[in-house]
């Protein structure tokens, strides 16, 4: 290739775009968004909702839909109950992270772990169920010979999301957003003229709304209707899903992230009651029945503009927009799921390669692990929506359930201190109540229905997440002994202040941090090569991950760190009687910055070879290899490559 570039390259570029700088100071303005982009990213999972939602729930009325306009105003205030709820998080939580955050620090750690894990699970549910009722919707106006071409669309339009995803999420949200205003435009006609053509009948549809109660009232009693409705509310509770994206997603949003948090959150919480409570109302307006092969809004469609002149076209455009609604709704497992697992790698819970960034800014390998889990999971039900909402609705109400607990608590805790407690705590307590409703009711109902399959998935990747902690608890124990060991080293004779000389023997160190790994590697270097180098340079890669990407100022903060811990090394070799400077660069990919940044210090200093550490284990497996990256041995890889010498000594971790 003339410009340098691999086959392999140059097609990742055209794909997902080419790499993005970090030294861009308009970089985080560029990928941030604003409150109307943030309500098409992260508010179109609880808009498109709506799709399937009010459906389930109104399904489950059977031949009692006078019940529908109850389940309007449930539907509707509990939306707003939620949402309010989740705007005193957006308030005290401002980093993001939503219930995972929030349960960890007003519950501890391991109500935490539950949190995430189950968002993790809702997320992957969210792409999946969001795409197969996309093309639920779609196939629709398709006739029934078409079916079998539904689960390898379904297929295909989750890698397309991958693929945009693994451009940046504002990408991806920009190029949907005309779907979105399609929608919106489409279904405030839908439900505008559903309800405002029955206003004259009004009267009468009251009337026969109180006689079919009393005459249901009869037929169930009391505890029955009261029964049935709750069966409903819980069966429809896919419809409040995704009110917890935007407290989540916050670190996407641009400054200030408080305000735009919450005007995002007006948007979402908005939206959604007024669709799903309208759907509810126009489905018993309508008197709208399940028809084969067609979702009731299809229907509901048909006869909102059946008698309009392009009454047919403009109900294929209303449910193609529903159906490619819920495409962009899959958007928000793809922007926040990998952003949870990134907050949870941060402490330790996952891998630590899935906080780590692409060189697009994109959490890559959780983008790629939601896309892999929804299609395993699209496989497993055969593209069956009602399985899909089956397992969908417990996960999402944990979180919602252990997120309004873990509120209750802190405005208890700290009365004292916050002086609206009395008004936030019983926002906190009755969506605390009705989350709790919705989970046991819903978990009672579904268990055996396939919802025992959703605690199982989450009940696995708790015990991963322990694990993984665990396993990064004994390795970090195993570090602290060098640390202890090795940082308070003492020293003896002059302190050598003369410059680094280009033209002496020079050992170019990597290091991470100062710490006894690093020092325990500078010794090895004396004593393997007693005598034989001159100078030393201290090489350090800043990686930006999601702990650290927060703002150019998290940023500066970091290369401060770098450059104080660098000093350290020099500080250190010097006082062992060594001429030593340091080098430092930042970057999302550590092996491709540290390659660069080496072979320049190396025609800096020509007669210099590289030394790098590596942990060593007593028994290292495919579980090591998950957990640790084993950078040293990938950048000796790209060094070997522009004949650079580099030296890979093992570090024993005693574990």
């Amino acid at each position: 290739m003339t410009d340098g570039q691999s086959f392999t390259e140059k097609i990742k570029h055209t794909l997902i775009g080419k790499p993005r700088s970090i030294k861009d100071p308009r970089l985080f303005h560029k990928l941030a968004l604003i409150p109307i982009l943030a309500w098409i990213g992260l508010g179109a999972d609880g808009l498109s909702s709506s799709s399937y939602g009010p459906e389930e729930a109104f399904k489950t009325l059977g031949q009692h839909t006078y019940l529908a306009i109850f389940l309007a105003i449930a539907t509707a205030t509990t939306v707003l109950i939620i949402s309010f709820a989740y705007t005193k998080i957006i308030e005290y939580f401002p980093s993001g992270g939503g219930g995972y955050i929030v349960a960890t620090h007003t519950l501890g750690v391991k109500a935490g772990v539950v949190s995430g894990a189950a968002l993790l699970v809702d997320y992957m549910l969210t792409i999946t169920v969001s795409i197969v009722s996309c093309g639920a919707a779609i196939f629709s106006f398709f006739p029934a010979s078409a079916q079998q071409y539904k689960i390898p669309f379904d297929i295909c339009a989750i890698i397309l999301l991958v693929i945009l995803n693994l451009r940046g999420v504002k990408e991806s949200v920009s190029l949907l957003a005309p779907i979105f205003i399609i929608f919106v435009i489409t279904h405030i006609l839908l439900i505008g003229y559903g309800i405002l053509s029955h206003i004259p009948q009004i009267g009468p549809v009251s009337h026969q709304i109180g006689a079919d109660f009393k005459a249901g009232l009869a037929v169930l009693g009391g505890g029955g209707m009261l029964l049935l409705f709750l069966k409903a509310f819980s069966m429809g509770g896919g419809t409040y899903t995704g009110i917890e994206a935007v407290s989540n997603g916050l670190q996407i949003l641009r400054e200030p992230r408080v305000h735009n948090g919450k005007r995002t959150m007006i948007y979402l919480a908005t939206s959604l009651a007024v669709t799903a409570g309208g759907i509810l109302v126009c489905y018993l307006l309508l008197k709208v029945q399940p028809i084969e092969g067609q979702t009731l809004n299809a229907v509901l469609a048909g006869k909102v503009f059946g008698g309009w002149k392009i009454g047919r076209a403009l109900a294929l455009i209303t449910i193609f927009s529903e159906g490619a609604l819920l495409l962009v709704a899959a958007q928000t497992g793809f922007v926040d799921g990998p952003r949870v697992m990134a907050n949870m790698a941060v402490d330790y819970w996952f891998p630590h390669r899935f906080a780590s960034l692409s060189d697009r800014f994109s959490i890559q390998n959780g983008v790629i692990l939601m896309g892999g889990a929804a299609i395993l999971l699209l496989l497993y039900s055969h593209g069956n929506i009602t399985t899909l909402i089956v397992m969908y609705s417990i996960n999402v109400f944990l979180t919602f359930s252990l997120s309004q607990l873990g509120m209750s608590r802190f405005f208890i805790k700290n009365r004292a201190k916050e002086k609206k407690w009395k008004k936030y705590l019983p926002v906190h307590i009755v969506g605390l109540a009705l989350c709790l409703t919705v989970l046991v009711i819903t978990s009672i109902e579904k268990f055996a229905m396939g919802g025992w399959l959703t605690f199982v998935i989450t009940s696995i990747v708790i015990f991963l997440c322990f694990m993984t902690r665990a396993h990064y608890n004994k390795v970090r124990g195993g570090v602290r002994e060098l640390d202890d060991l090795l940082l308070n080293l003492p020293t003896k004779g002059p302190v050598n202040t003369m410059p680094v000389d280009p033209k002496a023997m020079t050992a170019i160190q990597l290091v991470n941090g100062y710490n006894g790994f690093g020092v325990h590697t500078f010794l090895s270097i004396l004593a393997s090569f007693p005598d034989m180098y001159k100078n030393f340079i201290f090489v350090s890669v800043a990686e930006v991950d999601v702990g650290s990407f927060k703002g150019s100022d998290a940023v500066s903060c970091m290369e401060g760190s770098v450059c104080d811990f660098l000093r350290k090394y020099v500080e250190l070799a010097r006082k062992l009687g060594f001429a030593a400077d340091f080098k430092y660069d930042l970057g999302t990919d550590i092996v491709k910055t540290a390659s660069s940044l080496v072979e320049s210090v190396a025609k800096k200093f020509p007669k210099s070879m590289v030394f790098a550490g590596q942990s060593v284990f007593r028994q290292s497996g495919l579980i090591h290899r998950l957990m640790h990256n084993e950078t040293a041995f990938a950048i000796q890889q790209q060094l070997r490559w522009k004949g650079i010498t580099t030296v890979i000594l093992p570090i024993r971790i005693n574990i």
